[in-house]
């Protein structure tokens, strides 16, 4: 059996690696247009900054390595320009040479990854403006960095790698503005995660230019700068191209293979195409999403790399299939560490999917050992059930950790009632004994069997201030003094029941603390007392990273909300 792949990196040097361990007698051929093979493309923004001093730890793999190791027959610098699927040959150009030649295949598997996007705008020809796919991208930004020491960057795309690089470029002494035309940074959060986020990183030094889009880069004798949307212009030496990535699937079109969810190619749960012996992987395919069942492209390194197990799998006659992906992400910024998994609030909305949320903040280990920071949690659910739909944590210490229970928990069809069950490690050090995790069940649990009843942020401006209803705050008096919602009651949860007779059993009651726990013991004791009252979700704390704090000015907040 001879076996073609067209790409390397994750989804083609996995499939390779398979293969061989599956079939120590097949003919593997691997083509890689640029010049290496298997690389770390996440750890690319950290050499520009400086984290990963050594270019070799950039590279996985070398073509001499991989030869040796696993006898696949790699050639970098080969670019497939064409595939005949009829006569099952594909069109081979030697960059090096400059010469093409043509090579068989009994099984072909296309893993052409995804191209950086740079928009159609004036000025994004500029050698000064830089993406970053590529060892060779990676190259170009850190020489350009190590050789010209700007003093000023745009980077273009609030995502990952727009994020990631605004951090390292910060890391390396330059001023870096971050423009992004949706109203937030990081699109799998919802905004008002993202919010703690932002708060976060320009407390950092980050400059955010929200709601705005680049409309041309001037590059001449004057200087370097960017016009954005709203008629402003952002001075820079420097511009980091990360609007987003697309499916590479120009081969694929051209051999007659369907495409389907933004040129993407199609693929089965076995990732055959549609044209028979050629499988795909990685980046370009169209997969499923594990949670809503939707056609997906998500461009990750563990995704790519299972579809490459499973394309092998499959071409060595095991019975393997992909049951999809859901997105499972992690980031670094500074020391803050985001992540998600599942579907969040947008995407539920519009599918049209019934859930609901509940927000939280809990210590990263037990509050007596040293050196313990907050997480603020939000989980997705479903209010039938309670299972468990989606997860965005945004913190410090042990946000991987727990969003990987939460990306487990999704893959297994668990509910909040096995949440609450989970028997997680504990010491002083690492968790409490009961896991955030777990707190998360308790919480969900609680208002599906009715003990409490809770009301979110956005809803709280809409709550009328005409008396017919009574917003209640049951934080200290020294708390309420620092800032509070807009015709709130005062009283503090220690004296509540003492005073239960200067509240009106005929109004509907909202209750906030400052995380959410002290306000559902609240609704717990008014409830029992037959007040009907509801808990403001994640709380006042919750609330100011979002909205601000209404009664302080701006200016005068702090660094981000997670504190202890």
């Amino acid at each position: 059996m001879k076996v073609l792949i067209i790409g390397g990196v994750a989804g083609g040097a996995t499939a390779a690696a398979r293969l061989r361990r599956l079939d120590e007698r097949a003919e593997i051929i691997m083509f890689e247009r640029s010049g290496y093979v298997s690389y770390a493309n996440c750890g690319l923004p950290y050499y520009v900054g400086g984290a990963i001093t050594e270019k070799s730890k950039l590279t996985l793999q070398t073509p001499q390595s991989f030869n040796s190791r696993f006898n696949v027959d790699v050639r970098v610098r080969h670019e497939v320009t064409a595939i005949d699927s009829g006569k099952k040959t594909v069109t081979v150009k030697d960059l090096e040479k400059g010469t093409e030649y043509t090579e068989s295949y009994d099984k072909l598997i296309l893993s052409p990854g995804a191209r950086a996007v740079v928009p159609p705008i004036e000025g994004a020809d500029s050698e000064r403006v830089f993406t970053l796919r590529t060892v060779e991208d990676t190259f170009r930004v850190k020489s350009f960095v190590d050789e010209n020491k700007p003093k000023r960057a745009v980077v273009i795309g609030g995502g990952f790698i727009g994020l990631e690089m605004a951090e390292n470029l910060t890391e390396r002494g330059l001023e870096v503005t971050v423009v992004e035309q949706l109203n937030q940074v990081m699109p799998p959060f919802d905004l008002d995660m993202a919010r703690e986020i932002q708060n976060y990183i320009k407390a950092k030094g980050l400059k955010l230019a929200l709601s705005l889009s680049a409309k041309a880069i001037e590059d001449d004798e004057k200087g370097m700068a960017v016009a954005l949307s709203d008629g402003s212009e952002t001075a820079c030496d420097m511009v980091i191209m990360a609007v987003g990535v697309a499916p590479d699937t120009r081969l694929a079109k051209e051999a007659g293979l369907e495409l389907g969810l933004r040129g993407g190619i199609v693929v089965d749960e076995h990732m055959r195409t549609s044209v028979p012996d050629i499988y795909a992987v990685g980046d370009a395919v169209i997969i499923k999403h594990f949670v809503t069942g939707q056609p997906s492209l998500i461009s990750l390194a563990g995704p790519a790399n299972k579809e490459g197990r499973i394309a092998a799998d499959n071409i060595c006659g095991l019975d393997s299939a992909y049951k999809g992906a859901m997105g499972s992400s992690v980031i670094k910024l500074f020391d803050m560490t985001a992540a998600s998994t599942g579907i969040n609030e947008k995407t539920a909305k519009a599918l049209g999917i019934d859930y609901d949320t509940v927000v939280t903040y809990a210590a990263s280990h037990a509050g007596y050992y040293p050196g313990g920071t907050n997480m603020m949690i939000k989980a997705l659910y479903s209010p039938v059930d309670g299972k468990i739909l989606g997860g965005q944590i945004v913190g410090f210490d042990g946000v991987d950790k727990r969003i990987d229970v939460l990306a487990t928990a999704i893959m297994a069809g668990m509910t909040a009632y096995d949440l609450e069950e989970l028997d997680l490690s504990y010491a002083p050090p690492y968790s409490s004994a009961k896991d955030p995790i777990n707190m998360i069940g308790f919480m969900i649990v609680n208002i599906l069997e009715g003990r409490v009843r809770q009301y979110h942020w956005h809803e709280e401006p809409d709550l009328p201030r005409d008396g017919s209803v009574t917003i209640l705050d049951v934080r200290t008096d020294a708390e309420y003094a620092e800032g509070h919602l807009k015709g709130s009651v005062h009283i503090p949860l220690d004296g509540l029941r003492g005073r239960l007779d200067e509240l009106d059993k005929g109004k509907p009651l909202y209750v906030n603390c400052r995380s959410g726990l002290r306000s559902y013991v609240a609704c717990r004791i008014l409830s029992q007392n037959g007040f009907d009252c509801y808990n403001l979700s994640g709380g006042f704390r919750f609330y100011e990273a979002v909205m601000g704090n209404p009664s302080v000015d701006e200016s005068a907040k702090g660094e981000c909300g997670l504190k202890m």
